[in-house]
């Protein structure tokens, strides 16, 4: 399972609506920690894509969620469960870090 590509129109549909819990990666083109990442989260997405749906937001893009979530510093993570925020990190971290947190939260 690839990340899924979430935008400010299906953001209620895709992460607010959905049946399991979703991380979103709020993110941008230019983030140098944002891209190093990345890969880690393909490679989540791959491994846990049955518990829970990995999102990305490009910030530049879809200006509206972050604005209203205050998103000031990416990467910011956020995992929502029955449309709710639950659990929030920032910043980079490798990826066995990224899963223990995010199994932790599940």
């Amino acid at each position: 399972m690839a990340t899924k590509t979430v935008t400010d129109a299906s953001f209620q549909a895709d992460v607010l609506d959905a049946d399991k819990p979703v991380l979103v990666d709020f993110w941008a083109d230019w983030c140098g920690p944002c891209k190093m990442i990345a890969p880690a989260l393909e490679e989540l997405s791959d491994e846990m894509g049955e518990q829970v749906t990995i999102a990305k937001m490009d910030i530049m893009e879809n200006p509206d969620v972050p604005g209203k979530m205050g998103v000031q510093s990416i990467p910011f993570l956020v995992l929502f469960k029955d449309g709710q925020p639950v659990a929030q990190q920032m910043g980079a971290a490798p990826k066995n870090a990224l899963k223990g947190w995010l199994e932790s939260q599940l």
